[in-house]
């Protein structure tokens, strides 16, 4: 089988290299001149941990993690209001990653068989019989078996193939930004642990990195789900009220060219594959980073991909069966992500000193249980409990 791939990113570098590991043919497109270099901290756990773990990654990735123990919900000045410990709602295992060093590692094992292409997109798509055409903006046709958009929250493929975004784009009302920076005096302020501003109507966050560097986010409220031209000056506005360690880095956020910056929404879609095309991920069901799992659906999905196409005569066959286990774990993480949306951050005083108290029954035995299903949603075998011959 010969796929053609669109997007290097989680689930496309996935799925390129089981797909070749399993003996298909794949190539790879990036619109990006090259791999991508910023990014936000993850949590990286269940059924895309277990994926990690069946393709032997886990030494790999536990080389790039960053633990972080706790999180720690801080005032203008400083003092600690509330804690939580992220590997509460881990349901298992958990790797704190930077989301570029887990790409890294992904693309680090890729077979010398797939072909990478980057600084190529796709502009049209055409099924011919058995196979499908694309036709890219270098002014190249690929002929395939199969097509998959891995593209990501604003896939080109699924525009070309099933319909205009905004068809299946659910805005959450929030924008998010991240971006790393040098500071060794604010790397040792939160050394060890994740520190999230307790504020409302928007937040930023720390983790530190080695060598003094940091890693921020900022998660705001915004009516409007349409980005701005200016993403740079836009954090700046957004994040301009908070206090702490907040002044000095937006004195160093990077130009717009190096921000990550993005809507919070998610992706719902009646069905992820028409003909010879399939979409996996962001691509087909973004979970929001409300949700939190988004890298782990990203790798778990793509996995269990490959794993139905390897063993599918028809392929067809391969992508029912694919959906049809995947779809449930998705719309679980999807719904969780939505109705995080109502407390994640508060939009008015009162609900501050509310979301504190909810953190502290996290320390309570039966009750830490209860929060930690409404934050990260029912946990899933799914991954682990595939047949041992799918996972050679």
């Amino acid at each position: 089988m010969k796929a053609v791939i669109c997007g290097a990113g989680i689930a496309g570098l996935t799925l390129a290299g089981r797909l070749s590991d399993l003996g298909g043919e794949v190539v790879l497109l990036e619109r990006a001149p090259g791999p991508r270099t910023h990014g936000y901290m993850i949590d990286f756990f269940g059924p895309g941990y277990d994926a990690a773990e069946s393709m032997g990654l886990l030494p790999a990735l536990e080389g790039v993690a960053h633990p972080v123990e706790e999180a720690w919900y801080v005032d203008a000045d400083g003092r600690r209001r509330a804690t939580v410990r992220p590997g509460l709602f881990a349901h298992g295992p958990l790797l704190n990653l930077m989301r570029p060093d887990l790409e890294r590692v992904l693309r680090d094992q890729l077979p010398d068989t797939v072909d990478q292409r980057f600084g190529v997109s796709p502009v049209a798509v055409a099924e011919r019989g058995d196979h499908v055409r694309i036709t890219l903006d270098d002014n190249t046709d690929l002929e395939a078996d199969l097509l998959v958009g891995a593209d990501g929250i604003h896939s080109t493929v699924r525009r070309l193939v099933f319909g205009d975004e905004s068809r299946f784009l659910r805005y959450l009302g929030f924008h998010t930004a991240a971006y790393t920076f040098d500071s060794p005096a604010i790397s040792a302020a939160v050394a060890g642990r994740a520190c999230l501003t307790d504020t409302m109507g928007s937040q930023m966050g720390f983790y530190a990195l080695p060598a003094g560097r940091v890693a921020t986010f900022g998660v705001h409220r915004a009516p409007d789900p349409s980005l701005p031209d200016d993403t740079r000056a836009a954090v700046l506005d957004a994040y301009a009220e908070l206090g702490w360690l907040v002044p000095e880095a937006l004195d160093r956020c990077p130009p717009s060219t190096e921000l990550y910056y993005d809507q919070v929404a998610q992706i719902e879609m009646p069905r992820w594959s028409s003909g010879h095309v399939v979409l996996v991920g962001d691509a087909c069901h973004a979970v929001s980073l409300l949700a939190g799992q988004g890298a782990s659906l990203g790798v778990a999905g793509a996995y269990l991909l490959a794993d139905r196409l390897a063993g599918a005569r028809p392929i067809s066959q391969g992508l029912l069966e694919y959906e049809r286990l995947w779809r449930p774990v998705a719309e679980e993480k999807q719904k969780t992500g939505r109705a995080a949306a109502r407390w994640f951050l508060p939009d008015s005083a009162w609900q501050l000193p509310v979301r504190r108290a909810a953190l502290r029954t996290t320390h309570v035995p039966l009750l830490n249980r209860l929060i930690a299903a409404s934050v990260a949603g029912k946990p899933t075998t799914l991954i682990r409990n595939l047949p041992t011959a799918s996972k050679k």
